[in-house]
Order: C-alpha cells, then sequence, then structure tokens
C-alpha cells in the first residue's frame, strides 16, 4: 500500500473519529473531544485518549491518539491494527475501506471483504496462538531478553520461537478482571514448524528479584494456549540427536554448555513424556526436572524412545533444575557436570562452543 494511500485512509477514518472509536474501541467512552479507554487494544481504562476533533494535520490532528500509561501514539489505522490483531498492513487497509465502504481495487469485493475481515476464534485455540505469536516482536532489547539474561542465560542463538508482548492478557479466573502484563511469548510447533500452540510467561515490569526470578507477581505467572500434546517449544532444528525437558528457561540453561545441540521444552512433564520424535532422530538426552513428576516423565520417555530404537540419555541437574545450577551453581559448574553426563561422540561435536 503506498503511503499516500494511507494518509488519505487516515484521514477519512479522522472524520468519523467518534464512529471508528465506538466500533473499534468499545471499551471506553466519550469525555468531551476525547475517547477515553485503557490502550489500543480495546482494554477497559482510561490511560489512552484519542481527539475526536481538530485540523487534517499536525499532531492535534482528529484521529490521533496517545497513551500516557505506555507512551505509544499513532492514527485510526493503528487502532484498526491492534484491535483486530491484523500484522499485514493490507488486512488493516482492507478493514479500514470496509468501515469506510470505500471500493475497493480488487475485483471481488465481497469476498476480499470477507477474507479481511477479523473473525473471532475460540480462545485458548490454536488459531488465536497464531494470532497472539503474530502481534509479538522480537526479544531483542526488550523485557524478555532482560528476564533470560537475569536468570543466568546468554545464549540466545537460534530463539525465533521466543518474542516479547508488551501488554499480554491476563485472567486470574472466569470471574476475574483482564489484566495487561509483559509477557514473553513462545511458539509451541509440530515436527515440520507448524505453530500449534502459545505458551506465555508473564513478566514482573519492575525486574528480576529473587523471590519471583523475574517473573509476574500474578497467581499463575505461566500458561499455554492451542494443541499441545506431542509438540513443543524448539530451539534448532533436530537431526539425529536432540535433548528434550519440560520449561523453556532449563533447556535455554543448558544450551548455554551445549550450544549447538538441537533443544526442545515441552512445558510440562505430561507433555515431556508425549512428544513425537523426529523421523531423523537416533539419540534422545533427557534433561529432566529433580522431582517425582520429572522422574515420570523420564521412565516414560526412555520407554518410548527405546521402543523407536532410538537411544535415551539422561542428564541430571545437580539442584532442582539446569536454570537452578546454571544461577546458584556458575557456567563452569553446569558445563563440567553435564560434560561428563554426554557422550563422548557428542561432546566435541556440541560443546566447543562453550569451551
Amino acid at each position: 500500500m503506498a503511503r499516500d494511500s494511507a494518509s488519505e485512509l487516515a484521514r477519512r477514518l479522522a472524520r468519523d473519529a467518534e464512529a471508528v472509536c465506538r466500533h473499534y474501541l468499545s471499551n471506553g467512552r466519550r469525555q468531551g473531544r476525547y475517547w477515553m479507554v485503557g490502550d489500543v487494544r480495546n482494554t477497559p481504562g482510561r490511560s489512552m485518549f484519542v481527539r475526536l476533533s481538530g485540523p487534517d494535520a499536525g499532531p492535534g490532528a482528529a484521529g490521533h491518539w496517545r497513551d500516557a500509561a505506555s507512551a505509544e501514539h499513532g492514527d485510526l489505522l493503528d487502532v484498526i491494527r491492534e484491535s483486530c490483531g491484523f500484522v499485514d498492513f493490507r488486512d488493516v487497509a482492507n478493514e479500514a475501506r470496509c468501515f469506510l465502504s470505500l471500493p475497493r481495487p480488487e475485483p471481488e469485493l465481497e469476498q476480499s471483504r470477507l477474507r479481511s475481515r477479523k473473525s473471532p476464534v475460540p480462545a485458548g485455540s490454536p488459531e488465536a496462538a497464531r494470532r497472539l505469536f503474530g502481534m509479538s516482536q522480537s526479544i531483542a532489547g526488550t523485557l524478555v531478553e532482560a528476564y533470560l539474561r537475569n536468570r543466568g542465560i546468554t545464549a540466545l542463538h537460534e530463539t525465533g520461537s521466543l518474542r516479547f508482548h508488551p501488554r499480554c492478557y491476563y485472567r486470574p479466573d472466569d470471574h476475574g478482571a483482564t489484566e495487561t502484563w509483559p509477557a514473553m511469548i513462545a511458539a509451541v510447533t509440530d515436527l515440520s514448524g507448524h505453530l500449534t500452540g502459545a505458551h506465555r510467561t508473564w513478566l514482573d515490569p519492575d525486574g528480576f528479584s529473587e523471590t519471583t526470578l523475574g517473573k509476574a507477581r500474578i497467581d499463575m505467572p505461566k500458561r499455554a494456549m492451542g494443541d499441545l500434546l506431542g509438540h513443543a517449544v524448539r530451539f534448532g532444528v533436530a537431526g539425529d540427536v536432540m535433548a528434550a525437558g519440560e520449561g523453556i528457561e532449563t533447556m535455554l540453561s543448558l544450551r548455554s554448555v551445549v550450544p549447538t545441540m538441537p533443544m526442545v521444552a515441552a512445558l510440562s512433564a505430561a507433555h515431556l513424556s508425549a512428544i513425537l520424535f523426529p523421523v531423523t532422530l537416533r539419540r534422545l538426552y533427557i534433561a529432566r526436572d529433580d522431582d517425582p513428576a520429572g522422574d515420570g516423565a523420564m521412565a516414560t520417555l526412555i520407554d518410548r524412545a527405546q521402543k523407536a530404537g532410538i537411544e535415551a540419555i539422561v542428564i541430571s541437574p545437580r539442584l532442582g533444575d539446569f536454570n537452578e545450577d546454571l544461577r546458584l551453581l556458575g557456567f563452569d559448574a553446569l558445563r563440567a557436570a553435564s560434560r561428563v553426563q554426554i557422550a563422548a561422540r557428542d561432546v566435541a561435536r556440541f560443546m566447543e562452543l562453550a569451551a
């Protein structure tokens, strides 16, 4: 979409700014010359204000908005993008045209309209997970990167499965009010790389502490959504060797000292025991957590691997999990303990970058 076309759409939307707000920011309300709402994603609240009248251009133009809490700002095209969960500008422009009832450049008007409009998806579904991941951003320079580094994880190569969302919805229960917290979003994928689910780790915007380890101060700072059974969060592409464990932080800690070994995080003991094996897999390292659930998952996974003709080797932490080892015992201690548990033929192959 050309820049001048985008500007024209924004100007046309601004002429009906209140109607746009009532439609896409329905959780807000008019106050004088402004529409007040929680944020551009239509969260209830009062920190964001949209100008309903003003000149056609400039800082005080109608349709321009600013969020006092986050310092974000933009125009009504941004409102459509964020409130609808669109990623591509083409979809935003199509939605704006539908709202304005403008003619389309494409000949198949009705079919394009139906394809472009956001349709409701069931909460927790794979499609909802795909939309959430698509609306998130790279972790570079964000709270997610700081969170991982504060947990001792500095090896952040091949972490494209992780993203950052600055205001991810959190609802404590069916009756509680919806809150927003910054979050680490992890893509759960199948063996072909197709996204089937997402995992959310809500983070403390005030940073790391030994009490919370950087997670938000809420009852359940970690939740998954979508189709998880058999699938995992992946770091690297598995070939004949792979390591599997439960938590994202656990596997990234182990990958700090075994940097080139492909690894997957199954997100729970139950899901670890059910992971699907790549057809190329010949040796599986099982990164166990030191608890009864971890022991049960390990036993089930060993049995499944052996029946599939896959060699299974267990790697155990000295403390509760590998992130505890990394944080409390240090990089050198974790590397030394891991080295003696990995097959000799894999030490040179996968550990040389951690020297």
